[in-house]
């Protein structure tokens, strides 16, 4: 099973734009000199990738924190405790400091924008810039759901290097990519590839939409540039795929066009704030669409939940609507649906095209503010006692540290001795990804799951343990 990892270091880089490939093809060895088509299918490829890399490098820095920790057991965060009870990890009474990560110089005033794992649970944050002066950098703001986050350095007289931002939604798949970071403590590394994929949803959040590059992106590169050929920054390296660690040439970077938003957000609120509209759908498939007698065909969602006091509910929107237009504009795949909300400033009205019974009607509907996930009313833990389980929702810092691939699922905290659950071997570490073959994304999914059943039923749970995964059928307490 491949794991998903943020890639963890410091980096350095800026902008600038190359010309493109001057000198012609010629023949090797006798070989005819490469087809007028193959001259245009390498048109967009630099003949070296010198000149972005040394005009890049003074607008990336390496950015390292200090926080100040109380000791093993002193922590107020449950996963933190977790990880001190089962693992033995403690954390040093005193200031330790360890580079974390790299950040990208985006304003000549000192804006530096990087991951928000990078400084998440910083007392203070240092950058250091490429000709290794160091400041002390402050927060002007974060955003979890997107892994971002923007932070301010100051110097005498200003004018500080910055990076160019491009536009990602111009990358093509197999378009040319370099990468700047410090992979494993190698400062300064520079990686080319291509784009690999985009649009891809590798569970990191809900608003996935990582560009795929086989550029090498290793630990020692989150909040680093991933740069067009073009010396454009179009990307923040944020995670890899891996086996061990090490690159397999599978690397995510967060869409800098997502990250604009966000920063201007950032900058103003310091905080993101999102429309929101109350609802889970699915995508409705071609089956799907047939077994409802759907005689509309393109993209539609299927509404799958509608949480209670929202926005959608009070419009009146119910569970088995399919929405097919939000605003006047078909509704792309379901996992794009929440960014065209989130993209709808709360207290607005929007319209929404739905099919109900078979029929075509119109909703209108206010949007509400995204609360924060305190005040979602979504359960962040649940003891189950007729199991003998306590569980608790999968954090993104907790997926991480587990080596998950997604923060779908519950995470197992404790097992009550001598209980059903104990006595079929489920232990603490053990993600639930399924009960009685229906997915479990959250505890709320796993709350339902478990209650369905009566007392003396068995459960069936899909759990998974490091790399496997295990059925284990639990029964009851009588």
């Amino acid at each position: 099973m491949f794991q998903l990892r943020n890639s963890l270091g410091p980096a350095l880089g800026a902008v600038i734009g190359l010309s493109p490939l001057a000198t012609p093809l010629h023949s090797i060895h006798g070989a005819p000199a490469a087809s007028a088509a193959n001259t245009t299918a390498l048109e967009g490829r630099p003949p070296s990738f010198a000149t972005i890399a040394k005009r890049t490098m003074p607008a990336v820095v390496n950015i390292s924190t200090t926080s100040q920790r109380s000791g093993r057991g002193g922590s107020n965060d449950p996963i933190e405790e977790f990880f001190n009870r089962f693992f033995g990890e403690s954390t040093p009474k005193e200031n330790s400091q360890r580079s974390l990560g790299s950040g990208i110089l985006i304003s000549k005033d000192g804006e530096i924008l990087t991951n928000y794992h990078v400084i998440r649970n910083a007392d203070t944050i240092k950058a250091k810039l490429a000709d290794q002066t160091e400041y002390e950098g402050r927060l002007v703001g974060k955003d979890d759901r997107t892994d971002l986050a923007l932070i301010k350095i100051r110097r005498s007289g200003g004018n500080m290097p910055f990076a160019r931002l491009g536009s990602s939604s111009q990358l093509e798949v197999g378009d040319w990519v370099m990468a700047i970071g410090n992979p494993f403590g190698l400062e300064h590394t520079v990686t080319a590839g291509i784009v690999s994929a985009k649009g891809r949803v590798i569970g990191a959040g809900p608003y996935d939409n990582f560009i795929q590059t086989d550029a090498s992106i290793n630990p020692g590169n989150s909040g680093g540039p991933l740069i067009n050929a073009l010396g454009e920054v179009v990307g923040v390296n944020s995670a890899i795929f891996s086996q061990s660690g090490g690159n397999i040439g599978i690397g995510f970077a967060i869409p800098i066009d997502l990250a604009k938003k966000v920063v201007e957000q950032l900058r103003k609120n310091g905080r993101v704030i999102r429309g929101w509209l109350g609802i889970r759908a699915q995508d409705v498939s071609p089956q799907l669409a047939s077994s409802l007698g759907l005689t509309r065909s393109g993209e539609m969602s299927l509404v799958t939940e509608v949480a209670e006091n929202s926005p959608a509910a009070e419009a009146g929107v119910k569970i088995g609507d399919i929405i097919v237009e939000y605003n006047g504009k078909a509704v792309p795949r379901s996992q794009d649906f929440p960014l065209l909300v989130a993209d709808t400033l709360p207290g607005q009205k929007a319209t929404l095209k739905i099919i109900r019974d078979k029929r075509e009607q119109t909703v209108p509907v206010k949007i509400g503010e995204l609360p924060d996930d305190s005040d979602t009313g979504q359960p962040t833990e649940t003891r189950d006692p007729e199991v003998g389980l306590r569980v608790q929702r999968i954090t993104p810092e907790a997926a991480r540290r587990l080596g998950l691939s997604s923060t779908k699922g519950v995470l197992v905290v404790e097992v009550q001795p001598g209980s059903p659950a104990d006595q079929v071997g489920l232990e603490p570490a053990d993600v639930i990804r399924e009960v009685n073959q229906r997915p479990v994304n959250n505890v709320r999914d796993f709350e339902l799951a478990v209650r369905q059943g009566r007392r003396g039923d068995r459960i069936l749970l899909l759990v998974q343990r490091g790399d496997n995964a295990v059925f284990f059928a639990v029964k009851r307490k009588s």
